[in-house]
């Protein structure tokens, strides 16, 4: 019998916390956002053609960033990015999201803050 009542309260529990739990989305992290850039790092010291990897990452992260808090943890994930690896160029990296028809809404810069 005590069984029983243990085993409809566990049921019981289960079911409001599968009613309550809000819908969880995958969230930003740093560890999304160098998954997601590590194949555009070639382009990101040279220039030249963007690969196909690169933009399929850049789209991706855009994706996952669809809101401001999200978007202000990518932001502060690739200023970390850029300081960690010495040969970036300012000009590819700003002009990389066009390159890959995705439009970010802020200019991407070491000199951006990213609180706003």
């Amino acid at each position: 019998m005590a069984n029983t009542v243990v085993l409809k309260l566990v049921c019981a529990l289960v079911a409001f916390m599968v009613v309550t739990a809000p819908n969880v989305e995958a969230q930003v992290t740093c560890n999304l956002v160098m998954g997601d850039l590590s194949s555009c790092l070639s382009y990101l010291e040279s220039g030249g053609a963007v690969p196909k990897p690169c933009c399929n990452g850049i789209k991706s992260l855009n994706a996952a960033a669809k809101d401001t808090p999200a978007r202000q943890t990518a932001c502060r994930c690739l200023k970390q990015f850029a300081s960690s690896v010495p040969g970036i160029r300012q000009d590819t990296a700003s002009s990389l999201p066009a390159e890959c028809g995705v439009s970010v809404g802020y200019p991407i810069s070491t000199s951006v803050d990213c609180s706003k």
